[in-house]
């Protein structure tokens, strides 16, 4: 491997062409230039600067899943509630349902612990392509040991730490240092009916009129530094803290997001995404079908059940109606055959530098795309195979996933040591607390069925059915008890017992289970990492190739990978299909029209609703309104929930919450014209904050800009 990257970092500091939103830039390699003729008014080293303090300063990786942003000198943390869920969930019972109440702390002594949840702050970010990329034919070992070298030389503070991350494909590299905080506590969350209003019907979906916001606090030792959990840890105070602008924005204002995209593939060949569009894709939708169906009914019909699987549930569901939206996206855009148009520009402008040039990449390139195409051909039905096993086996049965835990427990050589049994007893333990035994086995049984009648008979065990006798009398249901000892009831009692691996081998369902996964094992995943090896290492020309010859038609930015992102765009509405403009706020009147007294997705809090009769709107309502939501152009993806949108200035003016239904497909293929990204209006989070819990004490601590 001996690529010259001079062409990529002169393009990397200086665009040929006019941005119109869309990408995801990292922090360090901005175009301030650009960004100032869109609106901009701060510089670059305002954004992110490792010297001293700046904006990036205030953006923590939440959860190591989504993002938030401290707005207060006292470490309060501002996120989404979808992003909170979980925690917000486990905090709630039948008699405190948090969920269902919201839950606002009268003072810091009341603020609720959450153990295992982090706030990761980036220090600094350096490229070291160089220094991963000694020398030619670069192995994935020697990569691996460059890598080692780098972080093990880092200098970095003692509770600090360093990774290098690949990006382009592999054709660069990123150093990072970061900080972790893990004492982060839940400050307040609006009820599920703002918090979550219109549910799963809204969700991907504009017009929006959600307040997805919550607050939590980090907390930190005498020396500002992080530590575990102790009630002697006192509130984080920030290097930087963001004012909140309650002016709000107006249509074509400058805004950018600053926060953690979770993962985006937007090189990949036409082919690679029509498989994703025909054949993936499909098979994890009807697999989430089938469970929300049946989850859905038991939450309907039992209070306890619904907040069990409150959770659970809106995990299932966000990405399986995102999934739809891609396909349709996709689909609508014609986006494939405009990837199979640019591959063939691509090809041409090769054949022609080509005919002049004689190197390396004239013998690898004009064969690549024929070559990704056939290995994609071939590597499809072990890719189903493998969505069928993650998505049904793995992922959205409960019960099968605690027999694969099991499984690999007792298979453990030689006795299973008491550490190993106290990690997986803690693991069912917290995984118990919110399951139900009668709901999963259903689950369980239609997403078995799915797997049996669509996976490839070559990659399933012979004779292996798993049946509702082998759900009811498993150990994992607490349809059998060993020693009078149920796993569900005391986890840790029963994995503690001296013959564990004979009491594991000898449940049927453990046993058809680990059939199932050793078939899997043996049949399809090695043939399919096979030869995802290979679709990588073209994969990594491919992108190469790209950024060689066709940077005069498009811009290249690193794909996303839970780093640290920049993307920036005007605030617009837009048009999905003909005869119809969405513009590009929307008001708490919206909110009012949707209501549906009772109902779980669309009923509205009394108080809203009062203070929605009375317009007591306080400081935060424009021309007499109260703005909820608003779009802009700015190109996002999972891990930017919880992000901050900030105007011009850097100041906060919105929580990045979602994107439209016209735009999912934007992971894979941008397009300008329909893609937006939803956010929650800051004045509608102070609003609800102050106005609707009568938290004022927050209020207090933030800086607004009026």
């Amino acid at each position: 491997m001996n690529f010259k990257f001079s062409t990529l970092l002169i393009f990397v500091g200086s665009f040929l062409f006019a941005q119109t939103g869309g990408g995801m830039w990292i922090p360090t390699e901005l175009n301030e230039k650009e960004m100032k003729k869109m609106g901009m008014n701060i510089s670059a080293k305002d954004i992110f600067n490792s010297q001293k303090a700046s904006i990036k300063d205030a953006i923590a990786h939440f959860g190591g899943g989504c993002t938030s942003e401290v707005i207060s000198p006292q470490g309060l943390l501002l996120t989404n509630h979808h992003c909170g869920y979980s925690q917000i969930q486990s905090h709630s019972t039948l008699q405190n349902n948090y969920l269902q109440d919201g839950f606002w702390a009268k003072s810091m002594s009341d603020e609720l612990a959450n153990p295992g949840l982090t706030a990761t702050f980036i220090i600094d970010i350096k490229e070291v392509t160089n220094e991963v990329l000694i020398g030619e034919n670069m192995t994935e070992s020697a990569i691996k040991e460059n890598i080692k070298t780098i972080v093990n030389k880092t200098k970095k503070e003692n509770w600090q730490e360093a990774f290098v991350k690949p990006f382009y494909k592999g054709n660069k590299y990123y150093l990072f240092i970061t900080e972790t905080y893990r004492d982060v506590r839940l400050v307040g969350a609006p009820p599920s009916s703002i918090g979550k209003f219109g549910s799963d019907t809204d969700n991907w979906v504009w017009p929006r009129h959600t307040g997805d916001f919550s607050l939590f606090r980090i907390y930190a030792d005498k020396n500002n530094r992080p530590a575990e959990y102790s009630p002697e840890n006192i509130p984080y105070k920030p290097k930087h803290f963001l004012p909140i602008n309650i002016k709000g924005l107006e249509k074509n204002d400058f805004t950018f997001v600053f926060g953690f995209p979770g993962l985006t593939d937007e090189y990949l060949p036409a082919s690679a995404i029509e498989q994703t569009v025909k054949t993936l894709n499909p098979a994890k939708v009807e697999v989430r079908d089938e469970a929300l169906k049946i989850m859905d009914a038991y939450m309907k019909q039992d209070q306890n059940i619904k907040i069990k699987y409150a959770s659970k549930y809106a995990s299932i569901a966000n990405y399986w109606k995102n999934m739809i939206g891609v396909n349709q996206g996709i689909q609508k855009s014609g986006a494939i055959q405009i990837k199979r148009d640019y591959e063939q520009r691509l090809l041409n402008k090769i054949r022609e530098k080509c005919k002049t040039e004689k190197s390396e990449r004239c013998v690898q390139y004009p064969s690549m795309i024929e070559d990704l195409n056939q290995l994609y051909q071939k590597i499809e039905h072990y890719n189903l195979a493998k969505a069928y096993f993650d998505e049904a086996i793995y992922r959205n049965s409960e019960t099968f996933r605690i027999a694969l835990t099991l499984s690999d427990l007792s298979k453990n050589e030689g006795q299973v040591s008491h550490e190993l049994r106290n990690r997986v007893s803690d693991y069912l333990k917290s995984l118990y607390k919110d399951y139900e035994p009668q709901v999963d086995k259903d689950v369980s049984l239609a997403v078995w069925n799915l797997y049996k009648k669509n996976v490839p008979a070559e990659f399933q065990p012979d004779n292996t059915n798993i049946t509702a006798e082998d759900l009811d009398t498993s150990i994992i249901t607490g349809g059998r008890k060993i020693n009078q000892i149920s796993l569900i009831e005391n986890p840790k009692l029963f994995l503690s017992q001296e013959n564990l691996k004979e009491i594991l081998n000898a449940d049927p369902l453990i046993q058809k289970i680990r059939a199932i996964e050793s078939a899997y094992s043996a049949k399809a995943s090695p043939k399919r990492i096979s030869l995802q090896n290979k679709i990588d290492d073209l994969l990594k020309k491919y992108m190469k190739a790209q950024m060689d010859f066709m940077q005069d038609e498009k811009k290249f930015f690193p794909d996303a990978n839970s780093t640290l992102r920049v993307t920036y765009g005007k605030v617009n509405g837009y048009a999905p299909r003909d005869a119809v403009y969405y513009d590009n706020t929307t008001y708490l009147k919206g909110v009012m029209e949707k209501y549906v007294p009772g109902d779980y997705e669309f009923d509205v809090p009394e108080k809203l609703r009062s203070l929605y009769a009375k317009k007591d709107y306080g400081v935060y309502a424009k021309n007499g309104k109260m703005p909820v939501n608003f779009i802009a152009t700015n190109h996002t993806t999972g891990g930017n929930s919880g992000s901050p949108a900030l105007d011009a200035d850097g100041n906060l003016v919105g929580l990045n919450f979602d994107r439209v239904w016209e735009g999912t497909m934007s992971d894979l293929y941008y397009d300008p014209e329909i893609s937006r990204n939803i956010m929650v209006d800051a004045r509608y989070i102070l609003f609800i904050i102050d106005k609707y819990a009568n938290a004022d004490r927050l209020i207090k601590e933030m800086k607004l800009v009026k």
